[in-house]
């Protein structure tokens, strides 16, 4: 856009409201608006309509037909590893909560009171959590060039971490193929190979549901590391029905930075659940229906019996995740509902905590003082476009609970939901044999969203490298 507001000459003449800017893309000689939005104007006669496939872009109305037959939002064919929700867990109506009050909307003796639910569910929990901030020599020249703005040294930062901490656990090695669940960009992905420059045989899955742009898959051109992506929502991938996992049956190692909420359960049901439970099932004799209760207590019977066959059928060797956005998790897909149910909490509770955890990060700052919490402020900022916090403005605003909760309070409050929702992970983790830790792996000054969920399974279970 020029400076006195007009549409850069030769470009478009569309103002896009949302973006509060003129369209950048460049007509057709003669004309004043592109493609997309020549519906400005009369072009023969001819009109365009919303796509009824994506609204979001147009066609024009003659060459409907013709148009969602190659549109990129027409439903496409299920690729042989989606199994309709494989890892949403079970789904019990009856716990399913109904429409909440919003948070805004509770009474002050409401409010205290579920607070004294989350400090009593707390008590007796260890909650503190070490420092684990590493760094890779991979990584060094990038962490070095100066060209690198501060968005991208802060990424970087937690790259290095991230993959120093999966050396510390031994994870970076021949004969693994490695998971990396909303992957995006695949930059975690990028990294990991680079680690393993001069390592043999290593698979990459990058699994992310939505189209990604500027991928950065085509700069991995090593003989010996194979990039693969896998388009589908985590709730319906089986990692069983990957080919290449069928074929290779390589140890799996699942990673993710920034896996935002229910995600990151159901990965964790993915990898340790729907895929282990798939791989017992391939080395067991068929056997009759049971309840959920007597295939618990079958599992646990026999559990000893099929240790060896585990070891023979993919396992999982490692998991490393980056945690974030907690007021994104669902009580549906929540892999720590046991525990919750344990401690004497149920789903109206998760709904309340997963929406009171954003008080740590989503900036709930007294409004004065903004000039001496610029610094903050900024840093809230990055992570925000980080992680598209989305959290309601009207919930979580300082006036809401102006006279009850001090900031600080407030901040102590939502970190201590955060913890309570991933203690109930790593209990889920450890109940199936996995050590799992939390650990702090980078400052907070470079994300607020600063935890490393890690887990490997016990010594007993631990797979060795495919050769």
């Amino acid at each position: 856009t020029s400076s006195c507001g007009l549409p850069v000459p030769g470009r478009c003449g569309y103002f896009v409201q949302r973006k509060k800017r003129f369209c950048k893309m460049i007509p057709a000689p003669g004309r004043r608006f592109c493609g997309e939005h020549g519906q400005q104007e009369e072009e023969n006669g001819r009109k365009r309509i919303p796509c009824p496939l994506d609204p979001k872009h147009t066609v024009y109305e003659d060459q409907l037909q013709k148009h969602v037959k190659k549109c990129n939002s027409r439903e496409k064919p299920k690729p042989v590893y989606f199994v309709q929700d494989i890892n949403a867990g079970f789904k019990d109506v009856a716990e399913i909560p109904e429409k909440q009050v919003p948070l805004s909307s509770l009474s002050k003796e409401e409010l205290e009171n579920l607070i004294m639910k989350l400090k009593k569910a707390s008590s007796g929990l260890e909650f503190h959590l070490k420092e684990q901030i590493l760094s890779h020599q991979a990584l060094q020249e990038a962490l070095n060039d100066p060209k690198n703005g501060e968005s991208a040294f802060k990424h970087l930062k937690q790259q290095a971490s991230i993959l120093g901490n999966m050396e510390k656990l031994h994870l970076l090695g021949p004969g693994r193929c490695f998971i990396e669940f909303g992957a995006g960009r695949g930059k975690l992905s990028h990294w990991v190979d680079v680690a393993l420059e001069n390592v043999e045989n290593v698979q990459f899955l990058l699994v992310e549901r939505a189209a990604t742009r500027f991928k950065v898959d085509g700069k991995h051109q090593r003989r010996d590391s194979i990039f693969e992506r896998l388009q589908v929502d985590i709730q319906h991938l089986c990692l069983n029905k990957v080919p290449v996992l069928e074929k290779k049956k390589l140890p799996v190692v699942g990673i993710g930075k920034h896996l935002c909420g229910a995600a990151t359960d159901l990965a964790l049901r993915c990898l340790v659940e729907s895929y282990t439970t798939c791989c017992d099932a391939e080395n067991e004799e068929p056997a009759p229906k049971h309840s959920r209760t007597d295939q618990t207590e079958v599992m646990s019977n026999n559990s000893s019996d099929h240790e060896s066959s585990k070891a023979d059928c993919k396992p999982v060797a490692g998991i490393v995740i980056a945690l974030c956005c907690h007021h994104k998790c669902d009580w549906t897909y929540y892999v720590g509902r046991e525990f919750f149910k344990s401690v004497g909490l149920g789903p109206v509770e998760f709904h309340y905590f997963q929406r009171m955890s954003s008080w740590a990060t989503c900036g709930m700052r007294e409004t004065t003082k903004q000039d001496s919490a610029s610094e903050e402020s900024e840093e809230q900022s990055n992570d925000t476009e980080e992680h598209e916090q989305t959290f309601s403005k009207i919930e979580s605003g300082p006036d809401t609970l102006q006279g009850i909760l001090t900031v600080e309070e407030r901040k102590e409050i939502g970190c201590l939901c955060k913890r309570l929702i991933d203690h109930g992970r790593i209990e889920y983790l450890q109940q199936r044999g996995y050590k799992a830790v939390l650990q702090y792996y980078v400052e907070s000054t470079v994300s607020l969203e600063n935890v490393l969920l890690t887990a490997v399974p016990s010594p007993s279970l631990i797979p060795e490298p495919a050769t």
